[in-house]
């Protein structure tokens, strides 16, 4: 089992024919992606060629639209590859032609442009119920059956760890401290202050997801998503969670990498979200190894 992505879903890219998209396409088709096509709407009509794992080429057609693509494909599951400028349309073209999953890798889409897609994506227009993953965001992997985004594919396998990050690097860190005992999904959600998908979205869905044992939580100062995934835990999640928080060292009042890692006081901290999940039972550790071996302690002990 997995969460929102499996060996089962069709997966375009809007902006396969750009250099981001077209890398990532080649590096997802060779994890064993189903990628099924593309959209460019100044390429439709046309063809693009990469090789799978066995060297066989793999030719994909150009669209014109996300509607024209799923019709053609059956496709259900879109990796968005468009500069920041154009994330907006392309995610409300997504969310129009009723793509399942969207999963947005650009990195410094606006803020505004941001909360008006999330705003679209709460509304009524949103019909088929997309859900959004990002922006700025690694994606989303299902070790073994598919991959949505750039998650390099080859750091760990499947298992019975289900991992949710605001980090692209972290995320990549910790499969790789637990790379012995796999991943039954990991999901980089993002870091920029409003995103399609949330720590708590993803830790509902660990809990319903039968394959998923144990939970690593990562998050990063700025916000307080990861105090209410705290109240969140306490009152919902039953399977074991353990947390990092990046920043610990950072001075307070200074914007840290991430558009939404900024401290403002005493809020959003990382002392005061390690306290708080604390509180409620979750292990946090100093250190992304520290937090691997208290999952590991988790996963030996059970």
């Amino acid at each position: 089992m997995s969460i929102y992505l499996n060996k089962d879903s069709k997966v375009i890219v809007q902006g396969i024919t750009g250099g981001m998209g077209a890398k990532h396409t080649a590096l997802m088709i060779d994890s064993g992606t189903n990628i099924v096509g593309g959209v460019n709407a100044r390429k439709a009509g046309t063809t693009v060629t990469h090789k799978d794992h066995d060297g066989n080429d793999v030719v994909l057609p150009v669209f014109g639209t996300v509607a024209e693509a799923m019709s053609q494909t059956g496709a259900d599951v879109s990796v968005a590859f468009v500069p920041p400028a154009f994330t907006k349309a392309a995610c409300i073209e997504a969310i129009d032609a009723g793509i399942g999953l969207l999963v947005v890798i650009t990195e410094g889409v606006p803020v505004q442009d941001t909360a008006e897609v999330w705003s679209y994506l709460q509304s009524a227009a949103n019909t088929a119920g997309t859900r959004m993953i990002g922006p700025n965001c690694p994606g989303i992997i299902t070790p073994g059956e598919s991959l949505a985004g750039i998650t390099p594919h080859t750091i760990a396998g499947k298992g019975p760890v289900g991992l949710v990050s605001k980090s692209g690097t972290l995320t990549y860190q910790m499969m790789y401290e637990l790379r012995d005992f796999g991943f039954s999904t990991a999901i980089g959600i993002g870091g920029d202050p409003i995103v399609g998908t949330t720590h708590i979205d993803a830790l509902q869905a660990f809990e319903d997801d039968p394959e998923t044992k144990a939970i690593v939580m990562i998050g990063e100062i700025g916000g307080d998503a990861e105090e209410r995934a705290a109240d969140y835990i306490k009152a919902h999640i039953t399977k074991p969670v353990v947390g990092y928080v990046a920043g610990f060292t950072a001075p307070e009042g200074k914007t840290m990498g991430h558009a939404g890692a900024i401290v403002s006081g005493s809020s959003g901290t990382a002392q005061a979200k390690k306290e708080a999940l604390e509180a409620v039972g979750v292990k946090v550790g100093k250190t992304p190894s520290e937090t691997a071996a208290l999952m590991r302690e988790i996963l030996t002990a059970g």
